[in-house]
This record gives structure tokens, sequence and C-alpha cells, in this order.
């Protein structure tokens, strides 16, 4: 089969992405709903429907949705994604720790696994991790391997738009191998795809949480480091290189701290986990914890209020410049800080109020994320599944062909 650019088979299987990212987005959708979001004929959505459902892909919901009483006809049936049609890995690389999990393809999930460990300098340790983690999810999960269609990773650090490999320096300091993503695809046997964790964060909430049907949104992350994702004109957007959205690295202190990319006063050595807690070692003690900051605010310490709300007035600083060039409809604040909650929206709400002009100040929405700390690794699965679309579109007589080996058996994770 001729899968090569322009082909009918090429034409074909991005027309099926078409098909799996409507219902995706929708959840439950009629094969008229996919024509009208897709563009595309329904004569053309229809026979990429019936290949799906045929293949366990698709299925098709026991509810129904009435058309109009003046249009009379059949009642439409919605289509889902299908649980059990697959599966897809996800992983969340940050600077301590890790976070590996198993999704089926509407994005439930199957299994979950968390670790900690210093990934900036022990990177064998954390593919380790990775590759046995995955391994023993889907077995416990009692998945089909070979309906395990790739894994995406989300890391703390910005990922070359056209390779998808780490930009050197990285900031995971002790991955001088930036091709990580080819050491780790050789340990568990399949395709896997890197992006940088914010963008990937703002791919998910846009996908499944807060911006759901807004396609213009900036998802804030802050946690150990702080980054932005951007979702512009309902596409995501990562600039010329990769590195739109590093946020964290926006000076917004004179005479701050040194940050770990060699700059002073950066945003994430003042409002990062780091950052917060740090702000009360003395009267707290050195193992303070987010935890501990979001216990505080609910018994109303003033402390705890004064350090969360002047974190969400740089936060603000940081991005109002950004709202006034970009114009988004929705600030949305994820990541690890997030739990703070209203103090930390507040103060970023306050600064973009007076800083921005009424016209454009009064059409920003600023919200809480809604996945919490699994944003990021969700958005990794999303990026595998738009990565690895020619196992997954691909006619099921088109992949045995294809990846099969001399014995006709399907692929299996080693």
């Amino acid at each position: 089969m001729d899968g090569s650019p322009g082909s009918l088979t090429s034409l074909r299987s991005r027309n099926r992405l078409l098909v799996l990212d409507a219902v995706r987005r929708h959840g439950r959708i009629s094969r008229v709903g996919i024509a009208r979001a897709t563009g595309l004929s329904r004569t053309t959505v229809s026979g990429l429907v019936a290949g799906l459902l045929a293949e366990g892909v698709l299925t098709e919901s026991a509810e129904t949705s009435v058309p109009p009483a003046a249009r009379g006809g059949r009642p439409a049936t919605p289509l889902t994604l299908n649980p059990e049609g697959g599966g897809l890995l996800g992983v969340h690389l940050r600077h301590t720790d890790i976070r590996v999990l198993l999704a089926d393809l509407s994005g439930g999930v199957l299994g979950e696994r968390h670790h900690r460990v210093d990934v900036d300098h022990r990177p064998d340790e954390a593919l380790d991790f990775i590759a046995g983690t995955a391994l023993d999810l889907v077995a416990t999960a009692g998945r089909d391997a070979g309906r395990i269609f790739g894994m995406g990773v989300a890391v703390s650090a910005p990922v070359q738009s056209r390779s998808h490999t780490l930009s050197l320096p990285s900031m995971l300091s002790g991955w001088t191998d930036a091709d990580f993503a080819t050491r780790l695809g050789e340990r568990i046997g399949l395709p896997v795809h890197v992006g940088n964790d914010a963008d990937l964060g703002a791919l998910a909430e846009w996908t499944f949480g807060a911006g759901r049907g807004v396609d213009d949104l900036i998802y804030i992350m802050v946690s150990d480091g702080v980054g932005a994702g951007l979702i512009l004109d309902g596409r995501p957007y990562q600039g010329s290189t990769g590195a739109a959205g590093e946020l964290g690295h926006i000076a917004v202190v004179d005479g701050g701290y040194v940050c770990r990319c060699g700059n002073r006063g950066c945003l994430e050595t003042a409002v990062g986990a780091q950052a917060l807690t740090a702000a009360f070692s003395r009267t707290r003690g050195p193992d303070t914890t987010i935890a501990d900051l979001v216990a505080l605010l609910a018994a109303d310490d003033p402390g705890a209020r004064r350090v969360v709300t002047d974190a969400g007035h740089l936060i603000g600083r940081a991005l109002a410049g950004i709202c006034a060039m970009l114009e988004p409809r929705m600030v949305i604040i994820g990541g690890e800080v997030a739990a703070v909650g209203r103090p930390l929206l507040d103060g970023v709400r306050d600064v973009l109020t007076h800083r921005l002009p009424p016209a454009l100040s009064q059409g920003i929405t600023v919200s809480g994320g809604h996945l919490g700390d699994r944003a990021e690794v969700l958005g990794a699965i999303v990026l595998a599944t738009h990565r690895t679309s020619a196992h997954l579109l691909a006619p099921r007589f088109e992949r045995t062909t294809r990846d099969s080996g001399p014995s006709g058996q399907a692929p299996q994770i080693m």
C-alpha cells in the first residue's frame, strides 16, 4: 500500500485522524456532526466510521440524539471512542519525580505509578523506572500488548519542534543524550514521542479539561519550574524552534536569585514550589510542602495568603504583555502549585485587570485547571495518539502487512 504523502492511503489516514479527533473533542458525536466538524463529506465520514467501528476503535452509544421535529427522519446515533479499542502510555518527567500512566483510547485511566527520583542527574534510573513500570501497567491491566499504540513523554525542558528531541543545552542537566526517546523506545518496543510538559498540559486541558471549547488560551504550569503552553486559533503553538512558552525564565525580580538557566530573577525562582515553601522555612521548618501551604491557606493564615497572592501578582506581570499581544480568551493555572487555589488566581486577575486595557482584560477568564497534577501526563497521552496515528488509524490489514514479523504475529512490548 502506498503511504507516501499525497497518496490515497495517506489521505485516508489523515481523514481517519480528523474523524477520531472530532470524536475525542466532542465525547459523543453523530456522523452528521463529524461531517460538520471536519469538513468531510457525509459519504466519506460514513465509510471511515464503518471501518473504525469494524476495528473496534469507535463504538455506537446506546443513547440517541433526536433531531429537530422539523427535520424528521431517524434519530442520529452518537459515536464514542471505544475504551476497549486499545491503549496508550503517558509519562511526565519532572525535575524531581516521574509519573507513568496507562490510558484507554477515550482517556480513561487504567493504571498509574509515581516515583520520586532526581531526574536531572539520574537519567538511567529514570529510564529503567519508566520501562519497567510501563510493562507492569500493561500486564496488570490485562491489556493486549499488541493494542498499546505508543508512548508520549512530557519533559520539563524545551523540545525541538522539528526533531522532537531536547533542545541543547537542556534544562534537564544530566541528559546529554538529546535523543533519549530512541533509547526508551528500544526498551519497550513502542514508538516514543516527546513534548514539553507545559505544552502538553495545555493540550490536555484544551482536550479534556477547563479549556474545552476555547480555541485561544494560555496554560500556566506552576510546579518546581514554571512554563506556559499556548493554544492559538484552535492549534497548539510552540514557536519556530519549540521554545515558545518558557515563561519561567522571564526576569521579574531585579537582583533576584540566580536561576538554573543562568539568568537572575527569573519567574520560577520567585513563584515555583521551592520558592513558595522556602518562604516558610524559618517559621515552619525546612520540610514545608505545598500541601502544608494549602492547609495554612485553609486556616486563613495571613502569611500564607500574602505569599501566594504575591506569587499571583508576579505571574500576572509576566503574563500581561503576552495577553496584550495574543488576546487569549482564557488563562488556565495548573501544576503542583495551582492547588493553593483562589489567592493565586486572584493575584493573577488583579494584575491583568490593572495592566491591560478594559477591552482586553474583561474578555479574559482566569481559571484553575480541571485535571490537577495529571494534566501533563494526559497531554502526553494525546501526543502519543496523534503521533502514532499510522498504527492507530491504518486499516487492520495494512497494519498486519506492515508491522508483523516473519511469524505474522503483531509486535509485542519488549
